[in-house]
């Protein structure tokens, strides 16, 4: 009776765990569509978040190095727009002696824009600004118009105008440079200024002075020359030529040497007042006796014409 009962016991067992074997078959690693390949991409999406930005900004910062960083390009600003017009009528104008009744009036309008926007409302405060050398651009001044159309001659050129301020000793010089075929020259005035109100100062000339030739010594003579349509050589002059050019030489350093020539100015053409209607580190816009208007420009500045 024991050894059947031993029996039974092992059959239900065994069927038992065929039971649970074949239910365990159902579960097999085919039928869960299970792959390395899911498993990798559920790793990335679960990585810490963390690493994620980190990556991504790296990514970001390699991909187009030095664009954050670029600025456009600054805009002109409305006075600085003025400004360029304003030099640019001058083109032509030889300093405003051959201006026309419609290029003066462009040039006036401009000017009356740019002092309303003056950026120095109290000018003779600002030493710093009107210290220095500043270049004759522009004049409605008719008592310059003699002189400026000295420059159309064929001999005599009037190279520059200028006034050279010294703020700081209350001094003013005005310079006209001259150039010839053979020679330079100058007229120079000195002058002291006092302030008497904000825009405005009262000159008083000293002196005047001319300023002795500088005459060219070395002049180069060429090879040939074309007249009536032949090549001349002038090798053979040469000799004459180099002794006619020692002389001017000698002549040259005696003149030059000489002391530029002073005068006084007759107390009648002493005084003169200014009123500086316009200024910044570029430009000076000045207004005289009798409503003359001077547009001077810094030297060294880029606005100067060629």
């Amino acid at each position: 009776m024991s050894g059947v009962s031993s029996q039974l016991n092992q059959f239900k067992s065994l069927c038992i765990t065929s039971q649970f074997t074949s239910k365990l078959a159902l579960f097999r690693p085919n039928s869960l569509n299970f792959s390395p390949k899911h498993a990798l991409n559920n790793s990335t999406i679960l990585a810490p978040k963390s690493v994620r930005i980190r990556a991504e900004s790296e990514s970001s910062s390699s991909a187009a190095p030095g664009t954050a960083t670029e600025e456009p390009p600054k805009e002109p600003t409305e006075i600085e727009v003025l400004k360029k017009k304003l030099v640019e009528s001058f083109y032509g104008t030889n300093r405003g002696l051959s201006a026309t009744s419609e290029t003066r009036a462009e040039i006036v309008e401009l000017i009356t824009q740019l002092e309303a926007k003056n950026p120095t409302p109290a000018p003779t405060e600002a030493l710093s600004l009107l210290d220095g050398k500043w270049i004759l651009s522009y004049t409605s001044f008719s008592g310059l118009f003699p002189l400026l159309s000295r420059g159309s001659l064929p001999l005599v050129k009037v190279e520059e105008i200028s006034q050279t301020i010294d703020a700081y000793s209350f001094t003013v010089q005005n310079s006209v440079q001259f150039a010839g075929p053979y020679s330079t020259s100058s007229f120079t005035t000195n002058a002291k200024f006092e302030v008497r109100s904000p825009k405005r100062v009262q000159i008083k000339f000293e002196e005047g002075i001319i300023g002795t030739p500088q005459l060219t010594d070395s002049i180069v003579l060429p090879e040939n020359v074309e007249l009536f349509g032949q090549n001349v050589d002038l090798s053979p002059f040469k000799g004459l030529f180099t002794s006619v050019q020692d002389t001017a030489s000698s002549v040259a350093k005696t003149i030059s040497s000489q002391p530029p020539i002073k005068f006084n100015i007759p107390a009648r053409n002493a005084e003169s007042w200014l009123l500086t209607t316009y200024l910044d580190e570029e430009i000076r816009i000045s207004r005289g006796d009798g409503g003359s208007v001077f547009v001077l420009i810094k030297e060294g500045c880029p606005l100067l014409l060629p």
